[in-house]
């Protein structure tokens, strides 16, 4: 037996590993069977290479939790240590590591001090932050002299015990006592809980507890002449060992994505619209598989969908900086052995590999969606509204996606028919060009509401795009910056003709003192904060009120809806539109002519509840009002 002090020349570093050296308690099991993990993974690549001549046998990495002693334990048989490698890398280097570290500690700013923890060997110590005491028992896989089992033990000070002991298996054993202050880690479920959380997909069988399952009794059947069963208590193994991603994507099936899906989301009821398999190994190593997910009409935000591994080893699934913000919309899983694991979320977005991994990633998805868009084109019209908010936001946030996205990304009409950016624009620009040689794409954004200025539009014979999206008052900007001498204007934004202005003019039929009459008999009967009267001239054809609204004022205000007007110090923006009156419209001339003028109003304030129903402004008292006018002009 051999007690000894580790060689430390600052003060006690426990406190300041338990307090600092990771932001959750809960990693110290993540920690451990990591290494766990390690060792048995090393002891299969020294079999492979002929180095260990032994039976592997069952490799399976044990956790026992004991409620009433308050221990855990982690059992492995990987390749164990001698009484020198406990001294080498657990008395010495990840000491020293530690000491190392606490000195770097003291000089650096919280955010430094998190990304240096990954450059210390410090997972083991990681047991402190829950546990009094700490022991390892382990026997190497070598044979010979100085092969015999040995203890180790430390209770959080810089003592420690080291002694010979008899122990039959190969591996390692480490029990942790766990201290007071964490006696929640002795709970079944919550240990089940992040062994799901951290150790799902770990490439080496993890058994926590037992588990009662149906087996065949051989040679027995039931009376319907089915194989009888009986049930048998098995050890539980929490995790899929070889997870879909680690296949080639060439020898997986749909139905094995779907499958693999339900298993990382299984309380997720729809299927994802379509995967992409990422699988790459120069200039770094990154495997995945991004699902699409059908996105809600009314669209939620779901973020942290995205689960991140190293080594099949869960890291995060806050994963922003690390994948591009616009794919954090996604599902799925991305591996890479080159994301360290205990490195802080502002480390990995300012790595140079974390950055040429969020690249190609981007990339990936670009050539995958063009892939779709080029080989079932009908297919991808379908699922459209479903996927343009990740195209969209793509476009919008990242100009390299763009560059991709233009040759796939779709316009939807009001009928219903999609077309590239480029097919549309040919689509309209006979027709849709104004005397300034600009071309006008007509918009609008609730097919239903908007009803009567798609028709008047589509008499002129224009075409009108259906931008009914949560996204879609930031992407029509977007591609007005990217048109060339074009702009978006929404159908109802003012009359159809002035949005498409022709060299051609209607004159009016209303001299301006008759518009002054008219004028004042709209403003004693409308609300003159919210309404401002206009002309224009226009058919007979044409409705004889209208109610337009700016096109840059109703962007600001849907900008403000989302908070994106208060930076601008626009404040809280009025309701403010334009009461077009048709000069041309015999209702207009017949009310100019009315002596009466409780007749005249009657008139003008059913023309503008009109105007106001078509937009969907009139509610309430004002509409009960319109109803009862419109029964007794009827009479």
């Amino acid at each position: 037996m051999k007690k000894g002090t580790i060689d430390i020349k600052t003060e006690n570093i426990f406190p300041i590993i338990k307090k600092f050296l990771y932001s959750d308690h809960e990693i110290f099991l993540r920690e451990l069977i990591s290494n766990a993990v390690d060792a048995t993974q090393k002891l299969k690549t020294l079999a492979s290479l002929g180095k260990f001549k032994d039976e592997l046998g069952d490799l399976t990495i044990r956790v026992e939790v004991d409620k009433k002693n308050k221990t855990i334990k982690v059992t492995d048989r990987g390749i164990g240590m001698t009484a020198d490698e406990v001294e080498k890398y657990i008395n010495q280097i990840a000491f020293s590591s530690a000491e190392e570290f606490v000195k770097k500690f003291k000089t650096k700013s919280e955010a430094e001090r998190n990304a240096i923890i990954g450059h210390f060997g410090l997972g083991f110590y990681s047991s402190f932050m829950v546990a009094e005491k700490v022991e390892i028992k382990t026997k190497t896989y070598k044979k010979g002299g100085k092969t015999k089992a040995v203890r180790w033990e430390c209770d959080g000070s810089p003592e420690y015990l080291l002694e010979e002991i008899e122990k039959e298996d190969r591996g390692t054993e480490v029990v942790l006592h766990i201290d007071n202050d964490n006696t929640g880690f002795l709970e079944d479920y919550r240990i089940s809980e992040l062994l799901n959380k951290y150790c799902k997909f770990l490439p080496i069988p993890i058994q926590f507890g037992t588990e009662t399952v149906e087996e065949p009794v051989e040679g027995e059947k039931d009376k319907d002449g089915k194989p009888r069963t009986k049930s048998v208590t098995k050890p539980k193994i929490i995790n899929n060992t070889n997870p879909l991603w680690k296949k080639k994507p060439s020898e997986a099936t749909d139905e094995e994505y779907k499958s693999f899906y339900r298993e990382l989301y299984p309380l997720t009821f729809e299927e994802p619209l379509f995967h992409i398999h990422l699988n790459v190994d120069y200039p770094f190593n990154l495997t995945g598989i991004l699902y699409f997910p059908k996105v809600k009409k009314d669209y939620e935000l779901q973020k942290n969908k995205i689960q991140l591994y190293s080594n099949q080893v869960f890291v995060t699934d806050s994963v922003e900086g690390i994948v591009p913000e616009f794919l954090t919309l996604l599902h799925g899983v991305i591996d890479s052995p080159d994301i360290p694991l205990n490195v802080s979320r502002s480390y990995l977005q300012s790595d140079q590999s974390v950055k040429k991994i969020s690249s190609y990633i981007t990339r990936k998805v670009a050539d995958k969606l063009a892939e779709i868009f080029k080989n079932d084109r009908e297919n991808f019209e379908k699922k459209w509204d479903d996927i343009k908010v990740f195209i969209e936001y793509g476009m919008i946030s990242e100009p390299k996606f763009y560059e991709k996205a233009k040759k796939f990304a779709l316009l939807k009409n009001t009928e219903e028919k999609f077309f590239t950016f480029e097919e549309y624009k040919k689509h309209i620009e006979k027709t849709q060009t104004d005397k300034d040689k600009k071309l006008i794409y007509l918009y609008a954004t609730n097919a239903d509401e908007q009803h009567s200025y798609i028709e008047t539009a589509k008499e002129r014979g224009y075409d009108v795009l259906l931008m009914d999206g949560v996204l879609d008052n930031h992407f029509i900007q977007n591609l007005e910056q990217k048109f060339e001498n074009s702009a978006f204007a929404r159908v109802d934004s003012n009359t159809i003709d002035k949005l498409i202005q022709k060299d051609e003019e209607v004159p009016s039929r209303l001299d301006d003192k008759e518009k002054d009459k008219v004028k004042a008999a709209f403003e004693r009967n409308i609300d003159k904060q919210k309404f401002n009267v206009k002309f224009e001239n226009l058919s007979e054809s044409d409705l004889p009120v209208m109610i337009v609204q700016n096109e840059f004022m109703r962007r600001m205000k849907d900008m403000e809806a989302v908070g994106g007007s208060g930076m601008m110090g626009l404040g809280g923006l009025p309701e403010s539109y334009e009461l077009v009156v048709n000069t041309n419209h015999p209702l207009i001339g017949k009310m100019l002519k009315e002596k009466d003028e409780k007749v005249q109003d009657k008139l003008v304030s059913q023309l503008y509840d009109l105007a106001r129903l078509s937009t969907s402004l009139l509610k309430g008292k004002e509409m009960s009002d319109f109803v009862k006018r419109s029964v007794d002009l009827i009479g």
